[in-house]
């Protein structure tokens, strides 16, 4: 999936596979933004839409 595919995904979906990632592969945000070519800006600000925010001590949206 390119940038522009996850961030027209649904927000509900998105934050599920994006935290799967973030368990699973990547040592923090700005890896799985890097690796995945994805705006981390319009990731955030896609997610916090729905009432997410990344929290970098567990490495997860809540």
């Amino acid at each position: 999936m390119d940038n522009e595919q996850y961030i027209n995904m649904n927000p509900n979906i998105l934050v599920s596979i994006v935290n799967m990632k973030l368990r699973d592969f990547y040592s923090n945000l700005n890896a799985l933004c890097d690796d995945m070519n994805i705006n981390q800006e319009a990731l955030k600000e896609k997610l916090n839409s729905i009432g997410y925010t990344y929290d970098e001590d567990i490495n997860q949206f809540k």
